[in-house]
């Protein structure tokens, strides 16, 4: 996955991401929306033929690249934590 900050301000950060799995993404953004100091969180694809995704995030409290790197991480955290849930249940291999 290629990611490249296409517009940023103190309040706004807009990423282009190349190779990416939009559903990677909505994780993010659900993640970013459950912050109560993000403003707008937005994920699309450019268009199919592209491999091109979008994502916006707007914060008027703080600085919107922080919230980003907090929701990846929170994302992170989680789907370690589903991985976990699945090995135990069903065998690490």
């Amino acid at each position: 996955m290629q990611a490249l900050v296409t517009d940023s301000s103190d309040q706004e950060i807009n990423v282009s991401l190349k190779d990416a799995d939009i559903g990677t993404l909505y994780v993010i953004q659900h993640e970013l929306l459950k912050n109560s100091a993000v403003d707008f969180a937005g994920v699309i694809v450019k268009h199919p033929l592209t491999d091109e995704c979008w994502l916006r995030v707007r914060s008027s409290k703080s600085k919107p690249f922080k919230e980003l790197q907090k929701a990846t991480d929170a994302a992170l955290k989680a789907t370690a934590e589903l991985k976990g849930a699945f090995d135990s249940k069903l065998g690490s291999k």
